[in-house]
């Protein structure tokens, strides 16, 4: 699902998509009270060892997952990540290997189980408790921010500076997935993910009664871009950014493809794109994110640019964290 132009703040009263995003408020009224319910009404149940939340407000990406990584690698070995699985038939609770592929287990979780052990779950206490007896001793949440089923000792909430909280209405008249107030209630930081170098960010109006941390942390490539002219692709919330990236490497653009979040990049698809860098006298690259979705005859002919989430204030992430080590080593 590529997000609607209405979405977006910068969308003018006059515009027709201002009539769309009001024909669809009732709908959007339904949706926040529904989850506002759910909230209050779900029993939540803690998992035996801690569990660290990286989550968002919105519907789409705002750099999640490579926060999730992040905070994964300062927790230590016995760090287990959990995630449901988007775009994975397997609805778990499993243990999530190299060889499984994204139709079966989602993108993302073929990240983390790189880093090490990974689990998908639909059911995230059922996941929590899976990876505590397989000798998890904290967990990392990738998403489920507004799953009340599992009990969260921690819940870091990632920012997309370049989209913030869109317009600020609630899905399907915005993309909040759920009314903001309720939202940052629940939040123990806030995570702003700048791509490339950290920009100038005033804290927003709609953030400024927030009184718990504000951290920033930058998404740095952690390879070079090929030499040579490159066709770029990518199927993220935002593809931009990707092509932002290797701009800034100093890249040699030919030619920009984005896809939809989570795009399932057929055959077809992939013949178009070499088709098409073969004219430009090309290479493909794309990121980790969409490469862990492509056939296995096509991943030797995509390169792919590697990127990691470095944060700025590795004192306060580290005081943030000190509980729940604290409660690892017992």
């Amino acid at each position: 699902m590529r997000p609607p132009e209405f979405w977006k703040a910068e969308v003018g009263g006059r515009d027709a998509a201002h009539t769309l995003r009001t024909l669809l408020t009732p709908a959007s009224w339904a949706y926040a009270w529904a989850a506002s319910q759910r909230q209050r009404r779900t029993v939540q149940r803690h998992a035996p060892v801690p569990v660290v939340c990286i989550g968002n407000l919105t519907v789409g990406g705002a750099g999640k997952t490579p926060i999730a990584r992040a905070v994964r690698a300062l927790l230590g070995p016995d760090a287990h990540t959990l995630s449901r699985g988007y775009g994975g038939r397997l609805p778990g609770p499993l243990r999530v290997t190299d060889d499984m592929r994204a139709e079966e287990v989602g993108d993302e979780p073929l990240l983390h189980a790189a880093d090490g052990p990974a689990w998908i779950a639909r059911d995230r206490l059922a996941g929590a408790l899976a990876a505590s007896q397989a000798g998890a001793h904290v967990i990392v949440m990738d998403d489920g921010f507004q799953n009340p089923t599992l009990a969260k000792d921690l819940s870091i909430v990632a920012i997309d500076p370049g989209y913030g909280i869109g317009n600020g209405e609630v899905f399907p008249a915005g993309p909040l997935r759920e009314r903001l107030p309720d939202a940052l209630a629940r939040a123990d930081a806030i995570m702003v993910l700048h791509n490339g170098a950290r920009a100038d960010w005033p804290v927003p109006a709609w953030l400024a009664s927030f009184a718990k941390p504000i951290l920033h942390a930058c998404l740095t490539p952690t390879g070079a871009a090929p030499a040579g002219k490159l066709l770029a692709f990518a199927g993220l919330a935002r593809p931009e950014k990707f092509f932002d990236t290797l701009t800034s490497l100093g890249a040699e653009i030919a030619d920009c493809a984005p896809y939809p979040d989570h795009h399932p990049y057929s055959d077809d698809d992939l013949d178009l794109l070499a088709r098409l860098a073969k004219d430009h006298g090309a290479t493909l690259i794309t990121t980790e994110k969409d490469a862990a979705r492509l056939a296995p005859q096509w991943r030797g002919r995509v390169a792919v640019l590697p990127v990691a989430a470095r944060f700025e204030e590795p004192d306060a992430i580290d005081a943030l964290l000190a509980p729940i080590r604290a409660r690892m080593s017992r």
